[in-house]
């Protein structure tokens, strides 16, 4: 994983060292990261293997919140987490959002 900011990464895995659930998220961000990075760089568009690769990432059966943790660590440490930010932000029903957007919040009407 190639980090835009490296040390927001590492502040989080050692803030999460004894907190397993949190653990989970980075564990599942960076395996994504992992599984994106190489097609990105071989000219695949973040937008055409995110919701793919975000499935095969996801070995342990994370939660909802837990998805968007790892979400919000690839968008504040990864080289293209600001794609990312901008593909889960459509995602989730709010492209126009300039923050991440949690998409595990229910809106009930």
């Amino acid at each position: 994983m190639k980090f835009k900011d490296e040390q927001y990464y590492n502040d989080a895995v050692k803030a999460s060292a004894d907190q397993p659930y949190y653990r989970a998220m980075i564990t599942f961000g960076v395996r994504w990261a992992d599984l994106m990075e190489p097609k990105i760089e071989a000219g695949a568009k973040l937008e055409d293997i995110a919701q793919e690769t975000s499935r095969e990432a996801d070995t342990e059966g994370i939660t909802g919140n837990m998805y968007n943790g790892g979400v919000l660590l690839l968008v504040k440490s990864w080289v293209y987490g600001e794609d990312l930010r901008k593909w889960h932000n459509k995602d989730s029903g709010a492209p126009e959002a300039t923050g991440t957007v949690n998409s595990a919040i229910l809106t009930v009407g």
